[in-house]
């Protein structure tokens, strides 16, 4: 399959074709952990690497193998390695990156879970965090130092939707020598493509808008084979010999596809993320519609966003969509097909307000999750942000007053009537 082709044709047709044996034109889901050798030689070369194939499902599976490619092929990466959900493809992403005493400058607008992640459980690796507000570049660039090994950041920022400048950040951490690391979840490759505008890797929780029927965890590290591993001697993970492979260096030996033959040989072997083969079946199903409900939430988003902010009980939307929003300006440079279907609003009545809200209303439902094809809200200071400060839930986007919606591809008059009737109850 051409990379040449469409974005409709792509993300139907990257990385599959009919089964060579039945001719099934749906890739099959390999239900199997293990796969027979054609002989001693044949699997001497696959542990050595010296050949590419299947060992074992902790490693390679025949149905992930297409969805990777699926997703590397939007994204226009070289290669791609998928795993057990969002937050594992973070750690997967900087684990060959990282080591004791190194740090990573991170946005303050990230979804709650990272900034834990980021900010608690990392240290237990000896690894530390810089959160920086990255409308502030030259605080990204101060923040940099001898010992950052990443920059990263969410190109529409959970949960405010704030679109991230990604042309200035990764000028900064390019000239630094480092990769720029994007979360390009809320976006998807449909309506941001961030190795365009100079990010290293992406990540991807698949949960979200690539399934897009919140059905199954996943998550996805792609690599855009353009940073060189082997500049400095940062990341001796990938420029220096691998003990465990007889003394192989992989950005030698495996050129723009060094961070993802590691990602497998040694982050999926080592660090057991492994996505189940049946959620990535669940998956592709899910990205072959992935254009059409991305055009649908964006524009349903467009018309609550600003119902909302004509609405007298609400303070603020955050919408990027909107002219009113400072962010607007950036979305025909960095999401020219939409600025998403995630955005907040404050609800006038503050914290109480909001919870009265979420108790009223009857389409949206209130889960833990976004990107779904139902339309989903939830008061994030009070759940997915309730480990943060209040000041972390600002710096966040997650205020006390603030209610998050993921727009899903219902009528938005029905959306727009719920919205109506729960705010009347919750600021009665």
């Amino acid at each position: 399959m051409s990379k040449t082709h469409g974005f409709d044709t792509l993300q139907i047709h990257a990385g599959a074709t009919p089964d060579p044996t039945t001719g099934a034109r749906n890739t099959p889901i390999y239900q199997t952990t293990g796969y027979v050798f054609r002989d001693a030689d044949h699997a001497a070369a696959l542990f050595n690497l010296q050949e590419v194939g299947y060992i074992y499902s902790r490693l390679t599976n025949p149905t992930i193998a297409v969805l990777q490619e699926r997703i590397a092929t939007l994204e226009g990466g070289v290669g791609a390695v998928c795993c057990s959900s969002g937050h594992a493809a973070q750690i997967m992403a900087l684990f060959p990156l990282m080591s004791p005493g190194m740090n990573v400058v991170a946005s303050t607008r990230l979804y709650g879970g990272t900034v834990t992640q980021f900010g608690q459980t990392i240290k237990r690796f000896g690894w530390s965090v810089k959160f920086v507000d990255f409308d502030d570049t030259d605080a990204v660039k101060a923040a940099i130092d001898d010992n950052t090994r990443a920059v990263f950041c969410e190109s529409i920022a959970n949960p405010g939707g704030y679109i991230t400048d990604l042309d200035a950040i990764s000028a900064i951490s390019n000239a630094a020598g480092v990769p720029l690391i994007v979360d390009n979840t809320s976006a998807t490759p449909y309506l941001c493509r961030p190795f365009e505008h100079g990010a290293a890797l992406v990540v991807h929780s698949t949960t979200k808008y690539l399934t897009g029927n919140g059905t199954v965890m996943g998550g996805c590290v792609v690599d855009s084979g353009n940073f060189d591993w082997s500049a400095s001697d940062k990341f001796p993970s990938l420029s220096a010999p691998e003990p465990a492979y007889h003394g192989l260096t992989f950005h030698e030996t495996f050129g723009p596809m060094a961070f993802t033959f590691h990602g497998i040989a040694i982050g999926l072997r080592d660090l057991g993320m492994t996505m189940n083969p049946q959620a990535a079946h669940y998956t592709l199903c899910g990205i072959e519609t992935l254009s059409l409900r991305m055009q649908r939430h964006v524009e349903n988003a467009v018309k609550v966003a600003k119902w909302l902010e004509a609405d007298p009980r609400v303070e603020y939307v955050t919408y990027a969509g909107l002219e009113s929003s400072p962010y607007f300006d950036r979305v025909e440079k960095i999401c020219p097909r939409g600025a998403g279907g995630l955005f907040t609003f404050a609800v006038k009545g503050g914290y109480d307000a909001c919870v009265k809200m979420i108790d009223s209303v009857e389409i949206f439902s209130h889960v833990a999750n976004l990107g779904d094809t139902r339309s989903l809200i939830i008061h994030s200071a009070s759940t997915t942000h309730r480990q943060l400060t209040e000041d972390q839930q600002r710096a966040s986007g997650a205020a006390p007053e603030v209610v998050r919606v993921s727009i899903g591809i219902e009528s938005a008059e029905d959306l727009i009537a719920d919205l109506d009737q729960a705010l009347t109850k919750a600021t009665a």
